[in-house]
């Protein structure tokens, strides 16, 4: 248990001549009213010590790191006075710390009586340069059109009328597929805007209008047309998808004209004829590094169907934590899922002295997909395998091969030995327990298998894979990654899924191209490359669609850098179809916006990086390319709801 003693770390990145990395400063203060000796330091960062043999300290000893935990020690018999400071310099970084939330975003001591006691961190700052706070990232905007409409349709044709209905409603005759459509959006609206006037309504209203509502199957899945007139509205609809997306957008001009009379009106005359540009338009939350309750992840979903996006892709499993029960392995979600000083992981990426969990039971799985579904939107769940699977190897020890060393490659992301052997005839067994269970919570046809950053010199140093290299005459790693992701295909399509997964995939020879489904994330040259090689393509390249990515270079700007700067603006107006032939346009199925987690401590920061980006992408996903306009989505986003 943590004790109540408090202290403060503060921290500093400075450059330093001759090496581009720079330095951490790190001020450790003592705020309690005890004198301290004997005790350790453990921060979390994402900006890591790179020489674990001789890192370059100064005033401190290095005791441990494992992935983004570091540990040190202060010089033997070093006390630390009430309301003195121990500071000490640590070199020798992976990267330069380029903006506020590069340094430690969680700290604790070890004190001598083997007692936890958190210490408060804040933001990094800037020691040597300039700490400028960055600009506006979002323009006041202006609209042409007065109509608070988020996708922008594929087509809209519309007269402004002076007022605006109460709210809408349907006309007599309306089915009970119709209806439940209209209870469906207007619960949506209620959760989204608990404060906001209800937009439609089951029964007549005074000063309302009525919608006509007609089924009409030439208009095509997802499609709708609207019809209005001072009387009255008429809605065709392709489908139960096009029903939903119509009465969304209802309500939101309604919700619009209502909020914002002096920008946004509510038509009285004119005609909206849609249907989305791709079929796949989506969002990735990662669940691992930071855990989402069940109504966390319900509220995102919520948003999702509020701007017509379809898909929502969880990923369920990483180093961090392993975060979907599994009946036939309840450790993966009792030791696959504890970080703290004294748990099967150790502290990462904002853990602190107190121990963290936090899992999925199925039935909240079950409640998340049948929500989920009534809104129109699919789950596809993802399980991170070969590699990021530390918390499945601290879960589950027997699928490591003994006779490697612990130590004998470090993944991406610093963790030591993160990848499943493909050499240990286990490792399917336990898949193949693991995907029995997911197909029956999951109906999507879909299951994401991650395949992504497993590091070059994986498994080299396993006897068990290098006899599987030679009996199977198979090459380096990425040959034995192609292995594994045969039979993992095949796995899946015994029973009755199709592979998806992160476009590494393809490496090593990859798989079978046929019904699988592949994310270009690295860059956006790769997603063309997969689609020469036949598979279909989910764009989701991490210089417009990932939403962890910093918005300004400004060093107070928070987030991730390792892909650039994603300013909103770059992402509403990247093109992810740009560089697709003609003949490889099928291929590319759809845009992505991805959620990874590590900084995404606290809710004002995922609403900070998330919005208004998302909206951008569902924008990019739904509206023609020639009716996008920049200043017309900064107006109208300002309405978006929040998480």
């Amino acid at each position: 248990m943590a004790t109540e003693v408090q202290f403060r770390l503060e921290n500093a990145w400075h450059p330093v001549e001759g090496d581009d990395c720079g330095a951490f400063v790190f001020t450790l203060v003592n705020l309690s009213d005890v004198a301290l000796s004997d005790f350790k330091l453990a921060y979390t960062s994402l900006t890591r010590v790179k020489d674990l043999q001789e890192p370059l300290l100064e005033n401190a000893v290095f005791l441990k790191r494992n992935a983004n935990f570091h540990q040190f020690a202060p010089p033997a018999g070093f006390v630390l006075e009430p309301g003195a400071s121990w500071t000490f310099r640590v070199g020798g970084l992976w990267r330069p710390a380029k903006h506020r939330t590069d340094g430690a975003k969680s700290a604790y001591l070890t004190l001598s009586t083997g007692q936890h006691a958190a210490v408060a961190v804040a933001d990094l700052m800037l020691g040597g340069g300039e700490s400028a706070p960055p600009p506006a990232l979002l323009p006041e905007g202006k609209v042409t059109q007065p109509f608070a409409m988020l996708p922008w349709p594929a087509s809209a044709e519309l007269v402004a009328g002076e007022g605006f209905p109460v709210a809408l409603y349907p006309a007599e005759g309306a089915s009970l597929v119709e209806l439940l459509a209209v209870e469906n959006v207007l619960r949506l609206f209620c959760r989204l805007f608990a404060v906001g006037h209800a937009p439609l309504s089951l029964a007549p209203v005074h000063q309302g209008r009525a919608i006509s509502l007609k089924s009409d199957n030439a208009l095509g899945a997802s499609a709708y047309k609207l019809d209005f007139a001072a009387d009255g509205i008429t809605l065709a609809y392709g489908d139960v998808a096009g029903l939903q997306y119509a009465l969304t957008l209802l309500a939101q001009m309604l919700h619009g004209a209502r909020t914002q009379p002096e920008t946004f009106r509510f038509p009285t005359s004119g005609t909206i004829s849609d249907k989305p540009r791709y079929d796949w338009r989506g969002c990735h939350l990662d669940v691992s590094r930071q855990f989402y309750p069940v109504a966390d992840v319900k509220r995102l979903i919520d948003i999702l169907a509020w701007f017509r996006m379809n898909t929502f892709h969880w990923h369920l499993s990483d180093d961090e934590a392993w975060r979907l029960e599994i009946k036939a392995f309840p450790q993966l979600t009792t030791l696959g899922v504890l970080r703290g000083p004294d748990e099967p992981l150790l502290p990462q990426l904002g853990n602190g002295a107190e121990p963290v969990g936090g899992f999925y039971a199925q039935n909240e799985v079950r409640d998340i997909v049948a929500h989920a579904a009534a809104l129109q939107v699919e789950v596809v769940p993802e399980i991170d395998i070969p590699g990021h699977s530390t918390a499945m190897l601290v879960a589950l020890p027997e699928l490591v091969d003994g006779q490697e060393a612990p130590d004998s490659y470090r993944s991406v992301q610093g963790y030591p030995n993160n990848a499943l052997n493909p050499a240990i005839e286990y490792t399917y067994e336990v898949l193949g327990k693991v995907f029995d269970e997911m197909v029956e919570l999951f109906p999507s046809k879909l299951i994401h298998i991650g395949g992504d950053e497993v590091a070059a010199n994986t498994w080299m140093a396993s006897p068990l894979a290098r006899k599987l290299m030679e009996q199977e005459g198979i090459e380096g790693t990425f040959g034995l990654q192609s292995y594994f992701m045969k039979r993992i295909q095949k796995m899946l399509a015994e029973r009755g899924r199709k592979l998806a997964g992160w476009d590494e995939v393809s490496h090593g020879g990859g798989v079978d191209p046929e019904g699988t489904l592949l994310m270009a994330w690295q860059k956006p040259e790769v997603g063309l490359e997969l689609a020469k090689q036949g598979y279909d393509v989910v764009m989701t390249p991490g210089q417009a669609y990932y939403l962890d990515m910093v918005q300004d270079e400004a060093f107070q700007e928070p987030g991730a850098s390792w892909a650039g700067t994603v300013p909103p603006k770059h992402t509403y107006t990247y093109e992810a179809v740009a560089e697709f032939p003609a003949e490889l346009a099928a291929r590319m199925r759809g845009v992505q916006a991805c959620i990874w987690c590590e900084h995404f401590l606290t809710r004002d920061y995922f609403n900070h990086l998330v919005f208004p980006r998302l909206p951008a992408i569902a924008e990019a996903a739904w509206t023609p390319k020639e009716n996008k306009d920049w200043l017309r989505f900064a107006a109208i986003v300002r309405l978006s709801p929040r998480y």
